[in-house]
């Protein structure tokens, strides 16, 4: 079995595969002052829960956009499950090229996404990252990266409304019934999450545009079912993209074993 794991900088998603069988998830909250050995428990007691040989996992692979916690979970892995971990990042093969300024500053969990819809929705596209950051990225038609935007998160977004609005309370993201509203609470839940919805159909506009190309268009991210029901495009939530580019990424670079 392999073993995937996408570090974010607020979860850890782990997923275990079964050839192109994603059979197990796991989801830990990301703290860098965590040890291996902490992290390895979190490891043993999933497999504890589920009644998984941990001999019968073999390989691993991780996209890591915390440099601080990628050492302590390769170790963490390799205590858990005895296999070592390969992780994105230049070097490895993808299928997938990257045209952009400085290819080696481009995040992991962009390459496997990007990587995962390519081989699941085929090219061009365009994918959304609802996460810490709003992250959208396009593939052209050849299979190569060509660039993308970035904009505060819905979170983050939130927060710092919130937090620097002396008389704005704290609210729960979801979407009310109509787009004008008559109370401070329902206003912030309008701008928040229409005006992200407004933003995403933009951009997507924007990009077709500049793409010269009708693009595939998938979104993945907490967030994301919540926001795509709000945009007049098509958009296909796809909630395991990153797990399964890096499952295709592993099995493009998978190690020869010793004759």
């Amino acid at each position: 079995m392999l073993l995937t794991a996408d570090v974010g900088n607020t979860n850890i998603k782990f997923g275990l595969y079964e050839g192109d069988l994603l059979k197990y998830k796991l989801r830990i909250a990301t703290d860098t002052r965590k040890t291996c050995d902490e992290i390895a428990v979190s490891l043993f007691t999933f497999f504890q829960i589920h009644h998984i040989d941990r001999k019968t996992i073999s390989a691993a692979i991780i996209s890591s956009v915390v440099p601080k916690i990628t050492q302590p979970l390769r170790d963490a892995i390799l205590i858990a499950t005895n296999a070592k971990s390969l992780v994105v990042g230049p070097g490895l093969k993808t299928g997938m090229e990257l045209r952009i300024d400085r290819p080696e500053t481009l995040g992991g969990d962009i390459v496997c996404g990007c990587v995962g819809a390519l081989e699941k929705y085929g090219a061009p596209l365009i994918m959304i990252f609802m996460g810490t950051a709003t992250v959208i990225g396009y593939v052209d038609s050849h299979r190569a990266y060509r660039g993308g935007a970035i904009a505060p998160g819905v979170g983050i977004s939130l927060d710092a409304l919130t937090n620097n609005g002396a008389l704005l309370p704290a609210v729960e993201l979801r979407a009310p019934k109509t787009v004008i509203r008559t109370n401070t609470v329902d206003c912030i839940r309008s701008g928040v999450m229409f005006g992200t919805a407004c933003m995403i159909d933009g951009m997507i506009d924007q990009f077709a545009r500049e793409a010269g190309e009708n693009c595939t268009v998938i979104a993945t991210g907490g967030l994301a079912p919540q926001m795509i029901q709000n945009c007049a495009h098509k958009i296909i939530y796809d909630e395991n993209i990153i797990l399964d580019g890096l499952r295709n990424i592993y099995y493009r670079n998978k190690p020869k074993r010793p004759k």
